[in-house]
């Protein structure tokens, strides 16, 4: 998991952002402030999106409230269901890479206006590049495959 800034309204806000081992997004989160209760949130936030599955490791920068937060989330674990914290310098390139593919589709747009309207946007974007991976149920590599997910996907919004 890591963060990147995103501009809404001519201020820096901070996207969370967390990747499985194989690159899927788990999920995402636009707030206004980058401290140890957004990390709470966030973190919170992307274990129930994620709540078949219980972290054995966490991959993360060297910011500090990474580190608070795992602490917090450890205290009622006993030894063997820890999550294990690890803050290396080259480790989290997976999740670095994918901002990078992210900011590219970002520039164009330069900023946004409101706070809603960038998460809206991110929530298309991130969706948009799921399909494209394939990171979804059932799928098979093709154009054709990703064309009757969209119409299923719409079909049963309708």
């Amino acid at each position: 998991m890591d963060e990147t800034y995103v501009r809404v309204n001519g201020r820096w806000c901070y996207l969370w952002r967390a990747v499985d081992q194989r690159g899927q997004l788990i999920d995402f989160r636009l707030t206004a402030r980058r401290d140890a209760n957004a990390a709470r949130a966030f973190m919170r936030q992307a274990s129930e999106t994620a709540r078949c599955y219980y972290p054995m490791t966490i991959v993360t920068d060297k910011a500090h409230s990474y580190a608070k937060v795992i602490e917090e989330m450890n205290l009622g674990n006993g030894p063997d269901e820890r999550i294990r914290h690890v803050d290396r310098k080259y480790l989290n390139n997976r999740i670095e890479a994918d901002h990078a593919a992210l900011k590219q589709l970002l520039r164009p747009k330069r900023s946004f206006r409101k706070l809603t309207a960038a998460k809206n946007t991110l929530k298309g974007i991130e969706t948009h590049r799921a399909i494209k991976k394939g990171h979804f149920a059932n799928n098979e590599a093709g154009i054709l495959n990703e064309i009757a997910f969209v119409a299923n996907l719409f079909d049963a919004a309708a």
